[in-house]
């Protein structure tokens, strides 16, 4: 695992929505390094684990990484205070990221909540060869939705409450755009029930499809088991480590439980 750790610089603070916050951190080598659908494993002060946080953007010109990430708890309402100018210590690039195809072929993304985020470097690669369909609880909880736009992504946005967009499952309208035109491959990240149901109709339309896990994390580099998760490997049930075997996986290699 080619990684790097140290202090580096917050170039940009924002905030994103109600609970969403975006940094653009300052760190070379970090950039340089870093692909689409990994992480990075943010100290806060104040507490003894890191936070695994999506890697959003890669921005090599910048010498600089995006990471955007919803408030969950004490560790990341603390994390939500710096500001533009503060030092912070990262982790990055950690596990294994999505595979990109030529730039020409067809891919649909399909995020969840704070899932959104890792999917779009993948949108920049395939350009307006990319179609993104992203689900949300409210209108106040949506997210990035321009930053697709910009990259020439198609966007579909629903929410849960039919506050922005179609109201429902992002499932739903997946399967329009499936019977529209069947691409390449899909790119998932999100709740694991959202997750189950793409994999699903990525089996039964005949789609390759890459899901990406969202799994509590302690160590980030596979020291300990606490993101252990069920997969199949050559006809076998195992577990592999979210953080280090993943966090990206092909939809036919876990298993979801029942």
């Amino acid at each position: 695992m080619n990684y790097r750790q140290g202090v580096f610089t917050l170039a940009k603070c924002e905030q994103l929505a109600e609970t969403t916050y975006s940094f653009v951190i300052t760190c070379h080598e970090i950039a340089s390094l870093a692909k689409a659908g990994q992480f990075a494993h943010l100290r806060v002060p104040g507490f003894s684990l890191r936070r695994p946080i999506s890697i959003c953007e890669v921005l090599p010109q910048e010498g600089a990484i995006r990471v955007v990430f919803d408030i969950r708890g004490e560790g990341t309402k603390a994390l939500a205070t710096l500001k533009s100018g503060d030092s912070i210590d990262i982790m990055a690039p950690l596990g294994n990221g999505f595979s990109l195809l030529e730039p020409d072929k067809k891919a649909i993304v399909i995020g969840g909540g704070i899932g959104v985020p890792p999917l779009l470097e993948i949108a920049k690669h395939y350009g307006e060869n990319s179609r993104a369909v992203l689900g949300f609880r409210s209108k106040t909880a949506v997210i990035l939705q321009n930053d697709f736009a910009s990259a020439g992504c198609g966007v579909h946005l629903c929410t849960d409450d039919g506050s922005m967009g179609r109201k429902g499952f992002v499932t739903a309208i997946l399967k329009e755009q499936l019977d529209a035109e069947k691409p390449d491959i899909l790119y998932a990240c999100g709740p694991r029930p959202m997750l189950k149901a793409v994999a699903a109709l990525a089996k039964e339309y005949g789609v390759r499809c890459q899901l990406s896990l969202e799994e509590r994390m302690a160590c980030g580099v596979g020291a300990c088991l606490g993101c252990a998760c069920k997969t199949r490997k050559d006809g076998k049930e195992t577990y592999s480590h979210v953080c280090k075997n993943g966090p990206v996986f092909e939809a036919e290699e876990v298993v979801f439980d029942e």
